[in-house]
This record gives structure tokens, sequence and C-alpha cells, in this order.
């Protein structure tokens, strides 16, 4: 039985809400479904929390440690939990447990910056960083752990406490979660609720938290910021991409289609920062459709118990549908199927690697975000036209430009309007490093020092010395 954390205890729910193995397509779990009563309290209690944690600087680090190492130790129960209700294979689902080692060990040994402006014989002046006080973190369900610990480690490192809210898909692994806090954290620091979207926009609405933190879609984090601008909260929303990755002619079709194909696909192409889109040039686009086609060919589909699996099915029966949808409506509207294009037959939200060509910019699958193992290959005959149609998007997360020659890639890949552009690589996402989206994929920024910027509020500090 699964339970909510508050106040550093475990709680129960006078209700339960489904959970659905995504390999079966079955309810498999049932998850605690929070009422407005226990969210009050899990919000009270974190602020309360924060009141002595906010000064225990040394503390916060030690305890951030420990929580790091009972992570780790509980790793294989999160992996299972995480691969029942996502899908993931099991190696996939066993790096999430591992991230939130490393970005808790990260922040725990970084300094809080403070920086002197002024200090002479009449003043001293200094920026110092305060905690803004009570966090909502609102979590997706492509990673469900890996994704809050971006968002807890930097909080609580701040001096922040958290009330975390995981998606009504994957709750099981963050309910884990929580109870693994209750023993290496003070109470009320972390706090996990879980319900439907009407709980997380009460947390949202709720006026005890002063940030609100969201990973997810555009509608979502459209909404999360207009319930936060009423209370003027903080956000830091990230909201998805629609990555290009423009292969030059130089560009090494050996070592860039195995790399760009399995990071297109990882996670059955369910994460943010992933190649989205190929932009080929004309004279190498049969060349490139062909080697993307024989090594979608080569995948292997199934379900988490397969070793041999190198992708599991869609984790929601609405993302595996929407998935279908996409790839039915590009060839009815002509496109090529050079790989895959077909949902499994079986049981689960299973769906073939596919390769789509002779398609145009218009087409759903390109000019939205797939979210899924469907990969269109776009047709370019100049640089400058390439980038242009890379850019004519509303998304603004990530993009990569590949080739031999590193001068021009670098060239190309700085006139990409995203938060990351890459060279010959794509998605190589790091704790030292800040990761956030231009345009409509997001406000502000995670990981690196300016991730742990993002939950705190400049304070000028100005002292008047004493005249000798």
């Amino acid at each position: 039985m699964y339970s909510l954390t508050i106040d550093g205890k475990s709680a129960a729910a006078e209700r339960q809400f489904d959970v659905v193995d995504p390999a079966l397509g079955e309810v498999t779990a049932e998850a605690p479904d929070c009422t407005p009563e226990q969210l009050d309290r899990a919000v009270t209690a974190a602020a309360a929390a924060q009141r002595e944690w906010r000064t225990d600087e040394d503390g916060r680090r030690k305890a951030m440690l420990a929580f790091a190492d009972a992570i780790s130790a509980a790793s294989a129960e999160l992996t299972a939990a995480l691969s029942r209700e996502t899908g993931k294979p099991l190696p996939v689902a066993g790096a999430e447990p591992a991230i939130c080692a490393t970005w808790l060990q990260y922040y725990a040994s970084m300094p809080i910056p403070r920086e002197l402006l002024a200090d002479d014989d009449s003043v001293r002046i200094e920026l110092a960083q305060r905690p803004l006080g009570v966090v909502a973190a609102i979590t997706p369900w492509n990673f469900p752990l890996g994704l809050a610990m971006w968002k807890i480690a930097p909080a609580l490192l701040a001096g922040n406490t958290v009330v975390l809210k995981p998606s009504p898909f994957t709750p099981l692994a963050s309910l884990l979660l929580g109870e693994i806090s209750q023993t290496v954290l003070p109470a009320g620091v972390l706090n996990v609720v879980t319900g439907g979207d009407r709980l997380g926009a009460d947390l949202v609405a709720h006026p005890v938290p002063r940030k609100v933190t969201c990973t997810g879609s555009i509608a979502a984090g459209k909404s999360v910021a207009v319930s936060a601008a009423a209370d003027l909260k903080r956000v830091t929303l990230e909201l998805g991409g629609n990555d290009p990755a423009i292969l030059l002619p130089d560009a090494d079709l050996a070592t860039a289609v195995p790399v760009l194909l399995g990071t297109a696909f990882f996670n059955t192409g369910q994460a943010c920062a992933l190649p989205k889109r190929i932009f080929a040039p004309a004279e190498r686009y049969d060349e490139v459709v062909e080697a993307f086609a024989a090594a979608a060919n080569a995948m292997t589909v199934g379900p988490p118990s397969d070793p041999a699996a190198q992708l599991g099915p869609l984790s929601t029966r609405p993302q595996f549908e929407r998935v279908k949808e996409l790839a039915q409506d590009a060839v009815r509207r002509g496109a090529r199927v050079a790989a895959g294009g077909h949902p499994d037959p079986g049981p689960g939200f299973f769906f073939e690697p596919t390769i789509l060509a002779d398609i145009s910019d218009s087409a759903p699958v390109v000019a939205e975000e797939q979210f899924g193992p469907v990969l269109p290959i776009l047709s370019y005959t100049t640089v400058a036209e390439a980038v242009e149609r890379a850019n004519d998007t509303r998304f603004g997360l990530c993009g990569s430009a590949w080739g031999t020659d590193l001068e021009r890639a670098t060239a190309v890949a700085e006139l990409l309007e995203c938060g990351t552009t890459f060279v010959n690589t794509h998605a190589d996402l790091l704790p030292t490093v800040p990761f956030g989206g231009a345009k409509w994929s997001g406000l502000g920024q995670e990981n690196g020092t300016a991730g742990l910027l993002a939950f705190t509020e400049p304070q000028v500090v100005h002292v008047k010395k004493a005249r000798s």
C-alpha cells in the first residue's frame, strides 16, 4: 500500500486512484488520492519546517548526502516501481535513482553565491541569496524521479522546503521517494502528495508556496503561469520541445545516425530534449533515410522484463493514441514509411520504431512534438534554408548540427533559436550545465548555478561602518 508523505510521516488517503502498467495496458496498482485538507497539511508542514531548515546550511548539506545514500540503497525498489508504472526497460528505469543521487551530491557540494559589491572604510555591501520559502514542484510522467530531483536538490540546498506533486499516470516511485525521505530529512522538508490535475491546480493556487517549478506540456505551463501570476509566485517552466537536428553535407553518417536515432528513441522517444526532426541535404537524402530505416529496423521493442528490449511501450494510453494518430495522419498526407509505422497488436502500448520520409514541414508529426518513436526525415537544399525551417516553430528547447568541419557545424548550431545547442551530439545533459527553453519551451533554467539561483531571491546586505 502506497502512502502520502506529509510532515515526515506516511499518511493514508480516503480514496485511491488506478495506476496502469503500460506494458500490459491494465490496472496493476492504486495510489492515494490526496484530499484538499491533506494538501493544506502538507503545505503548512513545509512552511513550518522551512523556518529552521533555512538557518542550518551545514545540516542541509549533510541531510542531502544522507538522502542520496538512502536513494542508492533503495535503487532496486525504486527501479521496479518506475518500470512498472512507466514501462521503461530496467536499465533506463535504473538510471533515474542514479540521477537522483548524483544531483543531490552535486548540489550538496555547491557553494551558495555571495557577491561582494563594495568594501571600503565607510561601507560594506554584499549581494546574498535568500531562500524563497515553500516550493511547489509539479513533475511529468516521462521521468518521474529524475525530473523531480532536478527541482528538489537545488531547492533544498537554497533553504527551501518542497511539496512534490507527480503526474497521476506515474505516482508510485515518487511516493516511495517520499517514504525514503522520512528516514533522512527533517519532518516537513519534503512532502509528497498524489492525485489528479485538480490537485496540481490547488497546489499552485495555494497562498503559501512562493515558487512553482513545473515540467509539462505547453498548455499545463500556461495554466500554471496564469495561476501563479495572481499571487506573484516565481515560476520555472520547462514545457517541451520539437528539436531539430541538421545533418550538414559533410556529416559522417556512420557515426551520426546511430547516435541520433538512439537519442531520438531513448525512453521510447518520450523526452523533451530529444531530436524530433532530422534535416538531411537533398543530395544525400536517400542515403540518410536508408541509414535511419536500417537502424530503426534493428531495434528491439519489448516489455521491461525482456533484457534485450531497447524500447518499451509508450507510458500512457493517451500518448499511445496520439503517436498512432500522428503516424496515420502522416501516411494520409503522403508520407513514405521507411520503417515501422504500426502499433503492436498485442497488449500494452507498444509502437514500432518508425521512420517517415517525403513529408512536409506542415504535417503535425513534424510541426508538433510527437513524443514517441516516430522520426520524420526532411530534405533541404541549402543550409540557410534548413536553419530557417528549423527555427520556424514556437518551440525552442534544444537543437543540433552534425558535420566533420567543427567550425562550420558550430556556426550553424549557434544560429538555432533554442536554449541549448549541440554539435555532433544531442541531449547530453549534465547537472553542472544550465538547461532551459526559448520561445514556448519554457521560462527560467534548471541545473548548474543558474538552477540553484532559480530557488533564491537576491538580497542586498548594506552595512554602514562606524567612522573612526
